[in-house]
């Protein structure tokens, strides 16, 4: 008996040696495949925006009188200080009006003088009957006619040295000033209707103005329990090339209706910019944030591949084995990681480099980065 069943037994013990033999030697075979495990973490979902710059302060330095321009006096592109002059323009014309207009108050003034003095002496005559009743109201509406004599005279005195301070154009707030539309020596028309003759931006300050579709406002309010935890006043804004600084601003303006021929409404994010780099008219991007994901999975956007417009990942089971594993993916989070809507648990490894050398079914030998 013994005898009959010690041959069995050893074959048995054989048959293992060798399958283990053969697991051993298809490990050592595996490719090492370097892999990483998917991420749940909470995230901040934005959508990206195309938009554009514009100066919170910006002017055009006009000219609003007509006379030759004398003067520029600036480099075009400089930053000028508020109350600087920049220009100078022709003022014979406005200070001979000037003196006039000072010359006629000062004859109002004197007539008004003389008018009311006879005005008095008129009442005290009616008192002896040495005038008439007639004569003294004709006296006291002269005084009246040269009281309204004196405003239209000092309202003219006014107006002229107002057109002749439009000579001196200055600058209404610190900025970067554009080349003159004019040369020296051009004649300017600006009486009838004001000639620009540069244009100012503040661009220490700048909004980046964008439109969002009516959909996206709609999903925006659809999520409020989480708006209420988003850094609207950190709203990242980026450019077609990284500048050496990063930018971020509030967002301070909604629009308050809907263009009904685009369907989209305007949003304005105010940035500071302290590093003189920003300018009025730059295209920018501006990652505005919606709603945040508790439970969102994260995977390396390097990993994902496409076949046929379909997204996939190369997952690594239990038995190491490759599982071509097609999933839905969102918006970048993190600027490397992508999120995955569906197609995974969670809980997967999947692989992340060399993807041109695994193919489905295969063994691998995984490597877990750190």
């Amino acid at each position: 008996m013994k005898t009959e069943f010690a041959i069995p037994i050893a074959l048995l013990m054989i048959f293992a040696s060798c399958k283990k033999e053969d697991r051993t030697r298809s490990e050592a075979e595996a490719p090492v495949i370097d892999v990483a495990e998917v991420v749940v973490d909470s995230v901040l979902l934005s959508k990206t925006y195309p938009g554009s710059l514009t100066a919170a302060n910006s002017a055009d330095i006009v000219g609003r009188v007509n006379g030759t321009l004398l003067t520029q006096n600036y480099t075009a592109g400089q930053t000028v200080t508020k109350g600087q002059v920049l220009f100078t323009i022709e003022s014979t014309k406005y200070s001979d009006a000037l003196a006039q207009a000072q010359a006629s108050l000062a004859t109002a003034k004197s007539q008004y003088d003389y008018n009311t003095k006879n005005y008095q002496a008129m009442k005290k005559a009616l008192e002896s009957d040495a005038v008439s009743q007639i004569e003294v109201i004709q006296a006291q509406s002269a005084v009246e006619t040269s009281e309204a004599a004196i405003k239209n005279a000092e309202a003219a005195v006014q107006t002229a040295k107002t057109n002749l301070g439009y000579c001196t154009v200055r600058a209404p707030f610190t900025g970067m000033v554009t080349k003159c539309a004019y040369s020296p020596g051009a004649y300017i028309s600006g009486e009838g209707q004001p000639v620009v003759l540069a244009t100012i931006y503040d661009n220490t300050e700048l909004n980046a103005n964008f439109y969002i579709d009516d959909v996206s406002y709609i999903k925006s309010l659809a999520s409020g329990e989480s708006r209420r935890y988003i850094d609207y006043d950190s709203v990242p804004v980026r450019f077609s090339e990284p500048l050496p600084h990063s930018y971020a601003g509030k967002l301070w303006y909604i629009s308050p209706d809907i263009d009904t021929s685009t369907g989209t409404l305007l949003l304005r994010v105010n940035i500071k910019s302290p590093y003189g780099e920003l300018r009025d008219g730059m295209y920018a991007t501006i990652d505005m944030p919606y709603r945040i994901d508790p439970k969102a999975m994260l995977v390396k956007d390097s990993a994902i591949g496409t076949s046929q417009s379909k997204k996939f990942l190369y997952v690594v089971n239990d038995s190491n084995m490759v599982v071509f594993t097609p999933i839905e993916v969102g918006d970048m989070a993190d600027d490397s990681m992508r999120i995955v809507k569906s197609g995974l648990k969670g809980d997967e490894r999947y692989v992340t480099k060399a993807l041109l050398k695994v193919r489905p079914g295969m063994t691998v030998n995984p490597k877990t980065e750190k």
